[in-house]
């Protein structure tokens, strides 16, 4: 093994490994262009380049090509390397001014204005269609011809050849030609060529078939009662779906021994529900847990008994500013949970209120959780013990609080290698809405995941390892997830959503005891009576999973799955009207701020100011 340091962390590797390679295994984000996993290093783009030493001395190498060597001292996002990178780019961009690739990492990169004239190339010479032409399709149809500034890429003689099967491999790679290649055509420039699928976690274990989940419904009626359709319809969908905080302790069929869960009867249903419906790798159950639940072992169990690979901590109970409320109507369940460490109120066990709830002076008991109080140390060692425990992926949820709380985040999910990151905006919750703390005294979203972005664009530029980032509070359509996705781009991957998946399993419940009781409504039965005809994804589950599996599936899961491909049907058709046929490929300058303050809060262009030096260059004929 070979030991090395990056941006001060020491790192082994095995001989042969590149400094990109080291780098990313530390999660640390180096861009590339003539970059792809498969394919042999070639180091054309030169915007890899990170700058290493031994000695005094310093120099910029292309870290796709540069092995790693004991002691090398490297440095990935130092004042030379951006300033580097950032000329690189303004130069790719002058030659391809139309590629979204190169654009996204401009404007990933703080560039917003154009030094140099712009050529309109269609080809920024990276080599990715010759090798993988070569090197994965085995073809070798296309090579590159000439030297310096005659260089070009094309078939041999630029003659029709023969050994290619137009299997549009390099049409798929090209960066520079990529939309004007594959999707000016009319009959490939279409919104269901869109790709919604997003990868993410330390390794990019972790797929997601749809750039949302649900981040977090726990112990509340409302996700106890309809879990069944949210469980099964988030795994059809391929999407996330995390059990939220204080399902083992309400759960009176739970076992704990020595102040320990050993047994659930709530927990396990939930995460079998999910487990057995998940199709081809798609999608996550995630387990999370505040500060009862951990002080319980409920992740422990979680992750050692039901098989779970991801785990969440909770940064204040429901991501709120003080322990959310449960009303207990019975003394025996409310002495239960103080027993089981929660605050109930009044006191279940004190004999004199004992007898005043039993003369009906009060009718239930208040179950509240601890806010729980947090320190860097804290936090990294309950990491640790649950990487020990056997969890593959950790993430970390936080709400609308004070800006540091939010810096403080992002700074240990950034220090301890979280794998997602969700923040949640107001308004928020489920079981317990409305209520103004989550609303008008929380953070705004759009303040709140604007200064998100500014903190993760600042560590970024530092060469620091980052976390996927999802951003929750209000979600409901299809345009405002593409809006959350742009204004955090290209550090926000998911959109988390509740209520508003809920209340579609809710609604699909309800539709399937009407067409039971044969008392469809009228403004519903003019769709149909039956599920095949109400249900518009009906015809492809049922071909997808069988006659016996689909009717086995509890309407609220088909409610659910139908509200998600509904969302990813109007999700592709704003991305294809933008241009933009995959998730990475959406940036900030895919949406405007409508006024002056709002583009002051958001860091997003002015509308006025939009295109306007591309639109001068247009009209003077440049």
């Amino acid at each position: 093994m070979i030991t090395l340091t990056i941006n001060g962390i020491p790192v082994s590797v095995e001989a042969g490994t590149t400094l990109l390679e080291a780098a990313r295994f530390l999660g640390l984000p180096i861009p590339t262009l003539c970059h792809r996993e498969g394919l042999s290093p070639y180091g054309a783009c030169r915007l890899c380049v990170v700058e290493i030493s031994t000695g005094p001395k310093t120099k910029l190498v292309t870290s796709c090509t540069y092995p790693a060597e004991a002691g090398l001292k490297v440095r990935t996002a130092s004042t030379r390397v951006l300033s580097a990178r950032r000329m690189v780019l303004e130069l790719l961009l002058a030659s391809c001014p139309q590629s979204k690739v190169i654009q996204d990492l401009a404007s990933a990169h703080g560039i917003r204005k154009q030094r140099f004239k712009q050529e309109y190339e269609d080809c920024i010479l990276c080599g990715l269609c010759v090798r993988v032409c070569a090197e994965q399709m085995m073809a070798g149809a296309i090579r590159f011809h000439g030297r310096g500034q005659t260089r070009s890429i094309g078939t041999p003689f630029d003659m029709k050849s023969e050994v290619c099967r137009l299997c549009g491999a390099c049409m798929y790679v090209c960066p520079a030609c990529q939309l004007r290649c594959t999707f000016t055509e009319p009959d490939k420039a279409i919104f269901p060529a869109v790709d919604l699928t997003v990868r993410f976690g330390h390794d990019k274990g972790i797929k997601f078939r749809y750039p949302w989940a649900i981040p977090g419904i726990g112990s509340t009626n409302i996700a106890k009662n309809n879990w069944e359709g949210i469980a099964i319809g988030s795994a059809l969908a391929g999407t996330g779906l995390t059990i939220g905080e204080n399902v083992v302790g309400m759960d009176p069929e739970a076992v704990i021994k020595n102040g320990r869960v050993v047994e659930t009867t709530d927990l396990k249903r939930r995460v079998r529900l999910y487990q057995e419906h998940q199709r081809h790798g798609f999608g996550a159950i995630v387990v999370q847990a505040n500060v009862e639940d951990t002080r319980l072992g409920a992740q422990e169990y979680a992750i050692e008994k039901l098989g779970v690979e991801c785990v969440e901590l909770k940064w204040g109970q429901g991501a709120k500013d003080i322990g959310g409320e449960v009303k207990i109507r019975e003394l025996k369940k409310a002495q239960l949970l103080a027993n089981r460490g929660y605050i109930v109120l009044p006191d279940p066990d004190d004999p004199n209120v004992i007898k005043a709830f039993e003369h009906g002076a009060f009718k239930e008991f208040e179950r509240h959780s601890r806010v729980g109080i947090l320190t860097e140390d804290s936090f990294a060692q309950r990491v640790e013990q649950l990487r020990r425990a056997g969890a593959k992926y950790v993430f970390l949820k936080t709400g609308a609080y004070r800006p540091a709380d939010l810096a403080r985040a992002i700074t240990f999910a950034s220090k301890y290698g979280i794998d997602l990151l969700t923040v949640d905006g107001a308004g928020g919750g489920t079981g317990m809405s409305p209520w103004r703390m989550m609303n008008e005294w929380g953070m705004p979203p759009v303040h709140l995941h604007s200064l998100l972005y500014q903190y993760a664009r600042e560590l970024a530029d530092k060469g620091k390892a980052l976390p996927a980032l999802a951003v929750a509070g209000g979600f409901t359509f299809e345009d405002q997830i593409f809006k959350g996705l742009a204004l955090g781009a290209p550090y926000v991957k998911l959109i988390g959503m509740a209520r508003a998946p809920i209340a579609a399993a809710m609604v699909g419940k309800t539709i399937g005891n009407t067409i039971r009781d044969q008392q469809v409504p009228v403004y519903i039965e003019r769709f149909g009576n039956t599920i095949d005809a109400i249900f518009v994804t009906a015809s492809a589950l049922r071909t997808e999973l069988g006659n016996d599996a689909f009717e086995a599936l509890p309407t609220g899961a088909i409610g659910l799955y139908t509200y998600y491909e509904r969302l990813a049907q109007g999700l592709r058709q704003l991305m294809a009207g933008s241009r933009k046929f995959a998730t990475q490929y959406l940036s900030r300058d895919d949406i405007a701020a409508l006024t002056p303050e709002a583009a002051q809060v958001s860091g997003i262009q002015y509308i006025m100011s939009v295109d306007k030096t591309t639109a001068e260059s247009i009209l003077n004929g440049r």
